[in-house]
C-alpha cells in the first residue's frame, strides 16, 4: 500500500505529511517510506525563564520551608517538562523532605522508578499518592503501568480495569486495559476492546482503538492525524502516541524490527510529558533484552550441539 497512490500528489502535502510514495510493493506492514514527522519540540523561553528565576529564588535564605517546598516542586515541574528528569527527580525528592504530604510528586517519582525498572519503589510511591489522594486516577493508571512493566499481569489488569470502569469512554484506559489484558488471555482482550469501540465517541484517541483492531489502516490513521491540526505542538503530540501504539501493536505481534523503530520515532518528538515517550525507553529495553536473551540461548545450543 503506497501512502500516495498517484504522481499528481502535491509536493506541498508530500512536505506536511514527510511522506514519499513506496515504490516497492513486497512489503506492505509500514505503507510509507517516510514517515509523518513534526518538529521535535524544543524548550521555550518562558521555560528557561522559570527555571532560572526560580533557581534565584532558591538561592534566598528567608524561604519558609513550605514555600521553599512549593518552589522545588514548580522547578521539578518544569526541569521535567524540558527532559531534565534527573535534575527534577533531586528537586522533587528535596521538596518532600520538607513537605511529606505531597501527592503529586510521590506520583511523578513513581513514573520516574517506573522507567528505571526500580518497580517496588514505584508501588509505593503510588501507593503513597492514594493514601493522600484517594481519588488520584493518574496514579491508578501509573500503577496499573508499572505492575504490567514489573511482570505482574494479573494485578496489573485489576488495576487497570478498575481504573477503565471509572470512565469507559476515555480510550487510553481501554488500550491499555487491552495491553496488559494481551498477556492473561489474547483472545478475550481483542473480543472486550472491539464491544468497547463500538460505543466509542469521537474522541481522538479512539482512532488508536481502530487502529489496533485494524479497523482502520495505518494510512488512514496517519491522515486523519495530519488533517486534525497545523498547531506544530499538538501534532508532536497526537504522533507520539500514534507511534507508541503502532510500536505497541507490531511489538505484540513479535516483528520488533518496526516496532524499535516506532518506539524511536515516539521519542523523537521530545514531548517528554507524555507517558508515550517515557515508556517507549523501557519498550525499547524490553526488546533488546528478549533479543539478547534469545542470542545467549542460541548461541549456548549451538555449543551443546558442537559437543
Amino acid at each position: 500500500m503506497k501512502w500516495f497512490k498517484t504522481a499528481a500528489a502535491s509536493v506541498a502535502l508530500m512536505l506536511l505529511a514527510g511522506c514519499a510514495n513506496n515504490s516497492s510493493e513486497s512489503d506492505q506492514s509500514l505503507p510509507w517510506v517516510y514517515p509523518p514527522m513534526a518538529i521535535p519540540l524544543q524548550a521555550s523561553v518562558q521555560q528557561e525563564v522559570q527555571i532560572a528565576r526560580l533557581t534565584q529564588l532558591l538561592q534566598r535564605s528567608d524561604l519558609t520551608d513550605e514555600v521553599r517546598a512549593k518552589m522545588l516542586f514548580e522547578r521539578g515541574n518544569a526541569y521535567d517538562s524540558v527532559g531534565l528528569r534527573d535534575l527534577a527527580r533531586l528537586d522533587f525528592t528535596q521538596s518532600l523532605a520538607l513537605n511529606p504530604a505531597q501527592s503529586d510528586i510521590f506520583n511523578l517519582l513513581g513514573v520516574y522508578y517506573t522507567e528505571t525498572g526500580e518497580f517496588d519503589a514505584a508501588y509505593e510511591s503510588f501507593d503513597s499518592t492514594l493514601e493522600l489522594d484517594p481519588n488520584n486516577e493518574y496514579a491508578m493508571r501509573n500503577r496499573a503501568v508499572a505492575l504490567y512493566y514489573g511482570e505482574r499481569p494479573q494485578l496489573a489488569f485489576d488495576e487497570a480495569d478498575k481504573h477503565y470502569q471509572m470512565d469507559p469512554n476515555d480510550p487510553f484506559r481501554a488500550l491499555w486495559r487491552y495491553i496488559i489484558k494481551m498477556d492473561l488471555d489474547p483472545n478475550t482482550a481483542k473480543a472486550e476492546l472491539s464491544q468497547q469501540f463500538k460505543s466509542h465517541n469521537e474522541e481522538w484517541g479512539w482512532l488508536l482503538v481502530a487502529m489496533m483492531l485494524d479497523e482502520i489502516s495505518e494510512e488512514q490513521l496517519f491522515k486523519a492525524i495530519l488533517a486534525s491540526t497545523r498547531d506544530n505542538n499538538v501534532l508532536a503530540q497526537r504522533l507520539t502516541e500514534a507511534y507508541f501504539y503502532l510500536g505497541k501493536r507490531y511489538h505484540m505481534q513479535g516483528d520488533y524490527a518496526h516496532a524499535v523503530s516506532l518506539y524511536k520515532l515516539a521519542i523523537s518528538f521530545n514531548v517528554y510529558e507524555y507517558v508515550e515517550h517515557r515508556y517507549s525507553f523501557i519498550e525499547l529495553g524490553r526488546i533488546y533484552k528478549d533479543v539478547r536473551e534469545a542470542q545467549l540461548a542460541k548461541e549456548k545450543a549451538e555449543l551443546t550441539a558442537n559437543e
